[in-house]
């Protein structure tokens, strides 16, 4: 019942932009801390932002400066706002959600690939 379906991903040039997109379904949006999280091949999955319900927001030191994280409550969609891509930036993203109360849930989604490559 619980879906996140990420979207937005593709092949750019180094410098170039991208918007991620996740729509959630199956949650109370709003309850949730959105997060975008990615896996670059041989590597664990690492944090890249994340936004509360508050809309406070919290960056890898990687992404500092040049991606930003946003959600639309009416949409039910985090966004992932990437600019000035770099090729240690290729990875598979994924969309998280979680909550703490009155359940500790959290949820993934299936993915998108990001390719930063001349």
């Amino acid at each position: 019942q619980v879906q996140l379906v990420e979207s937005g991903g593709g092949l750019v040039q180094p410098g170039g932009s991208l918007r991620l997109s996740c729509a959630a379904s199956g949650i109370i949006f709003s309850s949730y801390a959105m997060g975008w999280y990615r896996q670059a091949p041989g590597k664990q999955r690492e944090l890249v932002a994340t936004i509360t319900r508050g809309l406070s927001t919290n960056y890898a030191d990687s992404s500092k400066g040049r991606f930003t994280i946003s959600r639309d409550n009416a949409k039910n969609t985090v966004y992932l706002q990437m600019n000035s891509l770099k090729p240690e930036d290729t990875a598979v993203y994924y969309c998280n959600a979680a909550r703490g109360w009155p359940e500790m849930d959290s949820y993934w989604g299936q993915g998108t690939q990001v390719t930063v490559s001349s």
